[in-house]
C-alpha cells in the first residue's frame, strides 16, 4: 500500500480546503463586514492581505496538522475518528487565526468579530472534513473489499488461532489483515486451519520474520493455558514497527481489561507501544532542537576551555565516541569529552567507578560537573538523542541487564537522553546490579513522560552540575 501517495492526497486536499476557505472568508469580510462599516460596496481587487493569506496560510495549516501528528498512521482511519480530529484541529487552528489575523480588523459592531470567527471556522471545517472523509471513505472501501490490506502474522497454532483466522478471513468486510503465515509456540498444539496458511517457524524468531516479510500487523492468538507466554512475546516486539493485537483470555474480559470500539470486528486487545501523543512528540523534538542550539551557543567558551584542558592533561583526542543502543534498538555513536586515558578499554568493556585509575584528573572534574556530556547536544540535533530520556547503554551491558530485567527493552520506545530521571536520582552505575536499580526510575519516567517532567529533570541536572555532585 502506497503510504506516500495517500499522504499526498491528504496534503493536497487540506491545502485546497485552506485556500478555498480563506478566499471565501475574505470575500465575506469585504462584502459584509467592511461594506457595512463604510456604507458602500468594497471590491477585493488586488488586496495584499488576500494574496499574503493565500500564499502563507495553507502552508501554516499543513505544518500545524503535521506537528499534531495527523499525517502519521494515515492508512488506518475511521470516518468517525476523522470527523472528530478535524473538529478539534480546526477549532484550535481557527482560534489561532482569529487572534492573529482577524481580531485587529476595524468593524462597525463588535458582533462582527463573532460572525467572522463563525464564518471562517465553518468554511474551513466543512471544506477540510469533506475532503478527508472522501479520501478516508475510498480507502476504507478498498480495505473492506480486500483490494488493500496490511501484511499480517498470526502467532499461535492451536484451536483459538484457527477460529480467529477463520473469523477474520471469512468476514463479509475485511479489517485489513492479509495473513502471510503463522508462527507457533513450542508447547502449543497444531490445529487444522480452514485454508492453507504457511507455517514460518517458532515464535522466538518473530523479529526476524517481521523484518524479512515486511509485517505490519501481528496478532497473538494462543490457547488460554499458554497466556503466561504472552508478556514475553509482547516484550520481544517492543522495538518492532508493527501494530500488535492480542486475543484476550476469559480472565481479561471478566476483569474489564478489554476495551472495544469495533462493533462488528473480532474481539482483539490492541497493545499501544506509544508513550506520548504525536503532538507531544513534536513539541518535545522542537524543544530539544531549540534548547540544544541555545546550550551549544552559551557553552561554546566553556567547551573550548575544556578541550584545551583535556589536550594538556593527557595524550589523546579531545572527543570520545562510543557505540550505544538508541531508539528502537538502533545503534549510534555517542559523543563525549574524553575523561579517561587513551585506550582505556583495550581489555574489553568495563564500567567505571569512583576510584577508577583510568579516569584522568580533568576527567574527574568533568564527570562531577557533567560537562563531559556537553558534546551530546550534537547527537540531539542529529535526532539520535533527546535532552531528557533514559541513558543509552552498550549492547555488552544490555545483554547482561536483560537477564535480570527483561523489561529493559521498554526503554527503547523513546530516544535516549543526555540526562534522565535515573541519572538525577542515581548517577552513574558502577555495575550491572546498579544499572538494574537505576532502571526503575527510567521506567517511571517512561510512564509519566511530559514536557513539564523534562523541565524539572533538567533543572535538577543543572543544580547537580553547579554543585559538582555528579557521581
Amino acid at each position: 500500500m502506497n503510504r506516500k501517495r495517500q499522504i499526498l492526497k491528504y496534503l493536497l486536499s487540506d491545502f485546497i480546503s485552506a485556500l478555498a476557505a480563506w478566499w471565501l472568508f475574505f470575500l465575506f469580510r469585504k462584502d459584509f463586514i467592511e461594506s457595512a462599516k463604510h456604507g458602500y460596496s468594497i471590491q477585493v481587487g488586488d488586496d495584499a492581505n488576500l494574496m499574503l493569506g493565500l500564499l502563507l496560510l495553507p502552508s501554516c495549516w499543513l505544518l500545524f496538522y503535521a506537528l499534531s501528528g495527523y499525517y502519521q498512521d494515515i492508512l488506518r482511519r475511521s470516518r468517525i475518528r476523522e470527523f472528530w480530529r478535524t473538529l478539534v484541529s480546526t477549532t484550535i487552528g481557527g482560534l489561532a487565526v482569529f487572534f492573529v489575523l482577524i481580531l485587529d480588523d476595524s468593524v462597525a459592531d463588535y458582533r462582527d468579530y463573532y460572525r467572522s470567527l463563525m464564518v471562517f471556522w465553518s468554511l474551513h471545517f466543512v471544506f477540510t472534513v469533506s475532503g478527508r472523509l472522501l479520501i478516508a471513505g475510498a480507502l476504507i472501501r478498498k480495505i473492506q473489499k480486500r483490494r488493500l490490506g496490511f501484511p499480517t502474522l498470526l502467532v499461535g497454532s492451536g484451536p483459538a488461532a484457527a477460529r480467529l483466522f477463520r473469523e477474520l478471513d471469512e468476514a463479509p468486510r475485511s479489517e485489513g489483515f492479509q495473513f502471510v503465515g503463522y508462527v507457533r509456540l513450542g508447547s502449543e498444539p497444531v490445529a487444522t486451519f480452514h485454508r492453507p496458511l504457511p507455517e514460518l517457524g517458532l515464535a522466538e524468531r518473530l523479529p526476524e520474520f517481521i523484518n524479512q516479510l515486511g509485517i505490519e500487523e501481528v496478532i497473538i492468538a494462543v490457547e488460554e493455558e499458554e497466556h503466561q507466554d504472552v508478556p514475553a512475546l509482547v516484550n520481544m516486539l517492543q522495538n518492532e514497527f508493527v501494530r500488535l493485537k492480542i486475543l484476550p483470555d476469559a480472565f481479561s474480559m471478566v476483569v474489564g481489561l478489554v476495551k472495544m470500539n469495533n462493533i462488528l470486528g473480532a474481539i482483539l486487545l490492541e497493545v499501544d507501544f506509544e508513550v506520548m501523543p504525536p503532538w507531544q512528540k513534536s513539541a518535545k523534538r522542537i524543544f530539544d532542537i531549540l534548547f540544544s542550539l541555545l546550550a551549544l551557543i552559551l557553552a561554546l567558551p566553556f567547551m573550548l576551555v575544556v578541550a584545551a584542558a583535556i589536550r594538556l592533561s593527557s595524550p589523546g583526542p579531545v572527543f570520545y565516541t562510543q557505540e550505544r543502543i538508541g531508539y528502537k534498538g538502533k545503534p549510534f555513536n555517542i559523543i563525549k569529552f574524553r575523561t579517561m586515558k587513551q585506550d582505556a578499554e583495550l581489555s574489553g568493556p568495563k564500567l567505571s567507578s569512583k576510584t577508577d585509575p583510568r579516569i584522568t584528573s580533568i576527567g574527574r572534574l568533568l564527570r562531577k560537573t557533567r560537562l563531559d556530556e556537553l558534546p551530546q547536544f550534537f547527537n540531539v540535533l542529529k535526532g539520535e538523542m533527546s535532552v531528557v530520556g533514559p541513558r543509552p547503554e552498550r549492547q555488552h551491558f544490555i545483554d547482561q541487564i536483560l537477564v535480570k530485567a527483561p523489561y529493559y527493552r521498554r526503554l527503547h520506545r523513546v530516544k535516549p537522553g543526555i540526562t534522565s530521571w535515573g541519572q538525577v536520582k542515581f548517577g552513574y552505575a558502577e555495575n550491572v546490579d546498579e544499572m538494574v536499580e537505576r532502571l526503575r526510575y527510567d521506567i517511571l519516567y517512561l510512564e509519566n513522560m511530559s514536557i513539564g517532567l523534562d523541565v524539572r529533570i533538567m533543572l535538577y541536572t543543572i543544580l547537580i552540575m553547579v554543585q559538582g555532585r555528579g557521581k
